[in-house]
C-alpha cells in the first residue's frame, strides 16, 4: 500500500530487519492469520468459547497490527498522516463495536498485503541494487614488483592491476598488457563481448576517460574473457563509471513523474475530503433510524474503502520497475519524467559525428585518372600520408593497408603542410602533392583537367572529402574519405519510423552536401548541415513547432545546449563520459543506436502500465465508497478488494522487469 503523501521509493526500508529476521513482516502476518482462523473456528464449533476466541483475536490483532502500528507511529512522529493510521483506526473501531473477528481480518489482510507489496517492490529495487553487487570488492595490484590483493577503495590512479581470466574487472582503466574479449553487458548492455588490446602509447595522459579508444579501455564491473589483462587504473573506485551509474539510478528513483505529481495533488485533496465524509457518517444515526453502532461501523468501512493504497503505489512501482529494466539493458533513465515523456515523442534530432556515424573518417573511394595505375595511386598516397598524424592521413594509410594487404610502403620525405589545402613531399625522387582543388588552382596555379574536376565534384556531392594526388607532372587520380554511417544506423532509423517517429532529423556542423549524403544513405526524413551549437538550439525550436515533443540525441558535450532545449536529452556512448551522464535525461551507455528503440518501447510500455494502474486504483475506490456507504460492502470485503487491487497494480508494474524490445 503506499502513502498518500510520499512515493514508495522514499520508504527504502521495507524489509523490517529485526530480531525476527528480514521476513518478520510476512511471518507476523501469517501468525495473525493463524490466530484469526483459530478464533473463528472455535467461535463456530464450541458454544462456551467466547473468552478463548477473544484471546485468539487479540493475538491476531497484535501480530497483524504490529508493523502497521510501527509505521503509523513513525509517520506521525514525522508529521505525516498516512494510510496505516487510517487502517489502525478502522480496526480499533471494529474492536469497540465488538466486531473482533472483522477487525482482526482487516489487520491480517492489510499486513499480508503490505508484506507481499514490500516483497514485490524490493524485487524491483534489487534489480537496481544488482548493479552494486557486480562490483568486485578487491583487486590484485602490482606495487614494487609484488602482487597484493587490496580493497578496491585503496586503489590509486596509476596503479597496475592484474585481471585474471573469467574474473570481474575492478576499476576503470587502460589495457597495458594482454588481449581478451570483455563482457560489457553489465555497464553498456551490449550483448556481444568486446575485444580489448593494449594501448600503443601507455604514457599518454588520458585524463578524459571517454577519449580513450574503446578497444583499449575497460570498465569496473565488466567481466574479462579467457586471457589475463594488466590494466592501468584511470579512475578511483568512488568515481568509476559503475559507481556514478549506481548513484544516478538511485537518485532517479526519487524524481517524480508527471502522473505521480498528479496523484500526489489528487491525494492531498482526496484524503481530507474522505475524513470529512467519515465524520459526517458518524452522525448518520441522528438522521437515519439506526443505532450509533451501525453508523460507526459504516464510517469505519468507508474509511477502509477510501484509503488510496493502490493509487499511492501504482505509479512509483511502475517507474521503479521501468528504470530497473532500462538499467539492465544499458540505458540510464533519470526519473519518472523522462521515462514517461520518451514514449510520447514524435520527433528525434540526431547529431552526426559519433552518433549516426562512426566518428572517424574512412577511405571510401579511389579513382585513378585516365590510364594511371590503381596501386601506384594508393602507394603514393600512403607513402606521403604516413608522415602525418592528421586524422585524414591516418585514415588514408589504414585504408590503403586494408586494400593492398600488409605491403611495405617506402616512406616519403621532406613533408610540408599547406594549411587548409593539403601537403607536399618528395617520394622516389619526385614531388608529390596531395590536397583539395584550391591547392592546385590557387597555391600552385596548376589548372585541373575538366574530367578530373567532374569526378571531384561527384565525389564531394556524395559526401566525401576528396583529395587530388599529383606526382611529378602527372595527376594520378582522386581519393575520397568519409565519416561512414554506423552499421546499424539504417536499420534503427527504419525501426524508429515503424514505431511512429514522424520526423527523424540530423543536425550537424558539417556542410550540407555531407549531411544530405548521410541522410540519403540511412533514410532520414531530413538533414540540416552547417549548424553551430547555437544554430542547433534554433533547429530544435523549429522542430518543436511542428512536433510537440522532440528528443535531441548526441554525445552530451557540444550538444548540451540543444539537449537542454529539447523535451528529452539523450546521450550516446555515455559509459565513461562524466559530461554525458550529467547532461542527459537519458543515457545510452554503449555507442550503439539499437538501445534507442528499446528505450522508447520500454517507455511506452511503462506509460501504458501506469495508465492501467490508475484506472484500476481509481475505479476500485469509486465503486467501494458508495458500496460501503449504502451497506452493500462491509469492512472485511472492503479491505479484501482494496488489498487485491493494490497487489494487482504492483505485480502489473513488475511485468516491466521482463520487457523485451520487439
Amino acid at each position: 500500500m503506499g502513502q498518500p503523501t510520499q512515493s514508495a521509493s522514499n520508504n527504502h526500508d521495507h524489509s523490517h530487519p529485526s530480531i525476527f529476521g528480514a521476513n518478520a513482516e510476512l511471518l507476523f502476518s501469517i501468525l495473525s492469520g493463524i490466530f484469526l482462523a483459530g478464533g473463528f473456528i472455535l467461535s463456530r464449533l464450541i458454544i462456551e468459547s467466547e473468552g478463548i476466541s477473544l484471546a485468539l483475536y487479540l493475538a491476531a490483532y497484535f501480530f497483524g497490527g504490529f508493523f502497521t502500528a510501527k509505521e503509523a507511529w513513525e509517520s506521525l512522529s514525522k508529521k505525516h498522516f498516512e494510510i496505516d493510521f487510517l487502517m489502525l483506526l478502522a480496526a480499533i473501531g471494529a474492536g469497540i463495536l465488538g466486531e473482533w473477528a472483522e477487525g482482526a481480518l482487516l489487520l491480517f489482510l492489510f499486513s499480508l498485503g503490505h508484506a507481499l507489496e514490500h516483497y514485490a517492490i524490493n524485487k524491483a529495487r534489487k534489480s537496481i541494487e544488482a548493479l552494486a553487487d557486480i562490483a568486485p570488492k578487491t583487486a590484485i595490484v602490482r606495487r614494487n614488483d609484488k602482487q597484493t590483493e587490496v580493497p578496491i577503495e585503496d586503489l590509486q590512479i596509476g596503479d597496475t592491476i592484474i585481471v585474471k581470466p573469467n574474473s570481474t574487472i575492478s576499476a576503470d582503466g587502460l589495457v597495458l598488457k594482454g588481449s581478451s574479449s570483455v563482457n560489457q553487458a553489465p555497464i553498456t548492455g551490449e550483448s556481444v563481448p568486446v575485444d580489448k588490446r593494449p594501448i600503443a602509447d601507455s604514457g599518454v595522459d588520458y585524463r578524459d576517460f571517454s577519449k580513450i579508444p574503446p578497444e583499449n579501455k575497460v570498465y569496473s564491473g565488466t567481466i574479462n574473457g579467457t586471457s589475463a589483462l594488466e590494466v592501468k587504473v584511470i579512475k578511483e573506485a568512488s568515481d568509476s563509471t559503475l559507481s556514478r551509474l549506481i548513484k544516478l539510478v538511485n537518485e532517479s528513483e526519487s524524481q517524480k513523474s508527471p502522473t505521480q505529481q498528479f496523484t500526489d495533488k489528487f491525494e492531498k485533496i482526496f484524503v481530507p475530503c474522505v475524513l470529512i465524509l467519515v465524520v459526517i457518517l458518524l452522525f448518520a444515526f441522528l438522521v437515519l433510524d439506526e443505532a450509533f453502532s451501525d453508523s460507526f461501523y459504516r464510517a469505519m468501512a468507508v474509511l477502509v474503502a477510501a484509503s488510496p493504497c493502490a493509487l499511492a503505489i501504482s505509479t512509483p512501482s511502475a517507474v521503479l520497475s521501468g528504470i530497473a529494466r532500462a538499467a539492465k539493458g544499458g540505458v540510464l533513465i533519470k526519473g519518472g519524467g523522462p521515462l514517461e515523456e520518451l514514449g510520447e515523442l514524435t520527433a528525434l534530432a540526431f547529431d552526426k559525428t559519433g552518433t549516426l556515424t562512426e566518428g572517424k573518417p574512412k577511405l571510401t573511394e579511389v579513382i585513378p585518372y585516365g590510364d594511371k595505375n590503381l596501386n601506384e595511386l594508393l602507394l603514393t598516397a600512403a607513402a606521403v600520408e604516413k608522415l602525418s598524424d592528421h586524422p585524414l592521413a591516418v585514415a588514408v594509410v589504414k585504408g590503403v593497408q586494408e586494400r593492398l594487404g600488409t605491403v611495405d610502403i617506402e616512406e616519403a620525405g621532406r613533408l610540408e603542410s599547406v594549411t587548409g589545402r593539403g601537403v607536399k613531399a618528395i617520394w622516389k625522387g619526385e614531388e608529390v602533392f596531395i590536397g583539395n582543388k584550391s591547392l592546385f588552382e590557387t597555391e600552385l596555379s596548376i589548372p585541373l583537367p575538366d574530367d578530373l574536376v567532374n569526378s571531384l565534384s561527384n565525389l564531394e556531392q556524395s559526401g566525401n572529402t576528396a583529395m587530388i594526388i599529383r606526382k611529378g607532372n602527372d595527376f594520378l587520380g582522386l581519393i575520397g574519405l568519409m565519416d561512414t554511417p554506423k552499421n546499424e544506423a539504417a536499420e534503427v532509423i527504419s525501426r524508429l519510423k515503424e514505431i511512429g517517429m514522424k520526423q527523424i532529423i540530423m543536425i550537424t556542423g558539417d556542410n550540407q552536401q555531407v549531411a544530405d549524403a548521410v541522410g540519403r544513405t540511412i533514410g532520414l526524413t531530413d538533414a540540416w548541415g552547417g549548424l553551430l551549437p547555437e544554430d542547433k538550439v534554433a533547429a530544435i525550436q523549429k522542430l518543436e513547432q511542428k512536433e510537440r515533443k522532440v528528443a535531441m540525441v548526441g554525445d552530451g558535450v557540444n550538444d548540451a545546449p540543444a539537449m537542454a532545449k529539447s523535451t528529452v536529452g539523450i546521450a550516446m556512448g555515455a559509459a565513461g563520459s562524466d559530461v554525458a551522464l550529467e547532461t542527459a535525461d537519458i543515457a545510452l551507455m554503449s555507442d550503439q543506436l539499437r538501445g534507442l528503440p528499446f528505450a522508447i518501447g520500454l517507455s511506452r510500455k511503462s506509460k501504458g502500465i501506469i495508465k492501467q494502474n490508475l484506472w484500476v486504483s481509481l475505479g476500485v475506490t469509486a465503486v467501494l465508497i458508495p458500496a460501503t456507504i449504502f451497506g452493500i460492502a462491509g469492512i472485511g470485503s472492503a479491505v479484501l478488494i482494496h488489498e487485491g487491487s493494490t497487489l494487482l497494480v504492483v505485480f502489473n508494474a513488475l511485468r516491466l522487469l521482463a520487457f523485451k524490445s520487439e
